[in-house]
């Protein structure tokens, strides 16, 4: 079977950012996990806000607003986990407050890390995100990153309920509020230089997981939408994954975008 960290990880190390909708935090530690099981040396943490993870996500978390002083702390415990998670802060509603994006290039250049991998936006557990002017938050090191959109979006009608900040959305989708979000529509908003790759660092490889793909119907949605990424905009990204984000990921299709000669 398929594993998305064979797909997006083949580098033996790097930075990993994921943005877009719901589905970013567990496909992040999945991630982890399966990195740490394979013998990389791995760093989750946020350039935004998650909640703390718990302890089958990560066993060990440390809350250092100062980078440097963090780096210090990993490299004195030793700690025998091969993967940690850090924050700058935690907030007082059970979040952790994550670091500027300039502190991810100060734990790659430690080389304490194989992999570093990056909540980047926030979508307040929306199926769809449109990003506002100062989302996302992308480290400029990114070697990967993941955009992450829920296809039980679909059939549903543009709104609060389904999109994070619809009313940005619908002008990217060719929607107006109520309309019913259609395979051409998410599409569009994947595609488009304002959607779901915005700021987008140009050395990072591309990809999109297509979450909740938890029926017959939704696979056939997700093919439909990778046809209309390759008529409008097949260079937005190397390969489409269709899977699910929920007590570990599945991945169920693989569908290559970019054509090379």
């Amino acid at each position: 079977m398929l594993s998305i960290e064979s797909i997006v990880c083949k580098a033996p190390r790097g930075v990993a950012s994921l943005v877009g909708g719901g589905g970013k935090t567990s496909l992040m530690f999945h991630l982890a996990r399966q990195l740490a099981h394979s013998g990389k040396k791995v760093l989750t943490t946020t350039t935004t806000k998650i909640f703390v993870p718990t302890p089958e996500q990560s066993r060990t978390v440390i809350v250092s607003s100062d980078p440097h002083a963090f780096l210090r702390q990993v490299s004195s415990c030793q700690h025998a986990n091969t993967h940690i998670t850090a924050a700058a802060h935690k907030l007082e509603n059970g979040k952790l407050l994550g670091f500027a994006p300039e502190a991810i290039s100060i734990f790659q250049e430690s080389r304490l890390f194989d992999w570093i991998l990056v909540e980047a936006d926030g979508a307040a557990r929306r199926s769809l995100k449109a990003p506002a002017e100062h989302e996302p938050v992308i480290p400029a090191n990114t070697s990967v990153l993941v955009a992450v959109a829920g296809l039980d979006a679909l059939g549903e009608q543009l709104s609060e309920k389904m999109v994070f900040r619809s009313a940005l959305a619908g002008p990217l989708m060719g929607l107006a509020e109520g309309e019913v979000i259609t395979q051409i529509a998410l599409a569009r908003l994947i595609a488009h230089p304002c959607g779901s790759f915005k700021a987008a660092p140009s050395q990072a490889r591309r990809f999109i997981f297509l979450n909740k793909a938890d029926s017959p119907e939704r696979l056939d949605y997700a093919a439909r939408v990778a046809e209309q990424l390759r008529l409008i905009s097949p260079a937005v990204a190397e390969a489409l994954i269709v899977g699910q984000a929920l007590d570990g990921v599945c991945v169920h299709a693989v569908y290559p975008l970019m054509v090379t000669m």
